[in-house]
């Protein structure tokens, strides 16, 4: 991988390639540092006492590994796979293989503009790591809107083609969270102050955000808000119940809740 040093830090998890077992431990390959092999202690390939190693990790298995120990000057790296979470592992795999399409990416940029993939990253791509975290996050910035690479300084004729590979390769996530309101009036007009509430919530000034009211059973309605990323999914959630209490102020009592009642 291009944007990786040439040791992992102590505390990082890594994948790895088991390529040798033996009854005392596992010796890995790590994938994203070539060249580099570490070795898991059979007391950290897995919680409790161990029969039979190979009953945990084989020849040719992927892992993630927590890095516990590096010695540069010995080239040692002691790995653990039991300090590793299936949670963490699922993580740690989806951002492995998202850097390997990223590398990909890259290269089929390099190639379309002329330029090797050295070149590119010398000249825009370790730029793009360091503002943006990862390369693939990069381009996922860059599919969802070139004018926030461009606010963020970047520039030139590479970008034109890296926003069209971005958009064409890249599908943004988007995140979707939920909840309950009750709404209590005794108006004889009520439906209607409802309704005209209920079309306030649905209202969004992102383009890229969707809310949607649903009738759960009376006195009770569903708001569901999709969004590019939780914290905007909340946040419009939020606004969505302040749109209906203020419409509804005076008219109805408002109560909101994430579970249904």
């Amino acid at each position: 991988m291009l944007v990786k040093k040439e040791y992992p830090d102590v505390g990082d998890l890594v994948v790895c390639t088991v390529k040798k077992v033996q009854n005392f431990g596992a010796f890995v390959e790590l994938d994203e540092y070539p060249g580099k092999e570490g070795f898991i202690h059979i007391a950290e390939v897995a919680p409790g006492w161990i029969k039979r190693i190979r009953d945990h990790v084989r020849e040719g298995q992927k892992v993630v590994c927590k890095v516990m120990h590096v010695d540069e000057t010995k080239g040692h790296i002691d790995l653990s796979l039991k300090r590793v979470n299936a949670h963490q592992r699922k993580e740690k795999i989806q951002e492995w293989k998202n850097e390997q399409r990223a590398t990909k990416l890259l290269e089929m940029l390099a190639k379309n503009i002329g330029k090797t993939i050295e070149q590119c990253y010398n000249e825009f791509g370790r730029k793009l790591v360091e503002k943006y975290g990862t390369l693939y996050a990069a381009f996922e910035e860059c599919a969802y809107d070139v004018e926030t690479l461009k606010k963020d300084g970047f520039s030139g004729e590479w970008l034109k083609e890296f926003e069209k590979i971005a958009k064409e390769n890249i599908s943004i996530p988007f995140v979707s969270v939920k909840g309950y309101i009750k709404i209590e009036s005794w108006l004889p007009d009520a439906i209607l102050h409802i309704k005209n509430a209920l079309l306030e919530a649905e209202k969004s000034e992102y383009e890229d955000v969707t809310i949607e009211v649903s009738y759960v059973g009376a006195p009770r309605y569903a708001i569901k808000v999709t969004a590019p990323d939780y914290k905007i999914a909340e946040n419009e959630l939020k606004k969505a119940i302040e749109r209906v209490t203020k419409s509804l102020e005076g008219k109805a009592h408002v109560s909101f809740s994430k579970e249904e009642e």
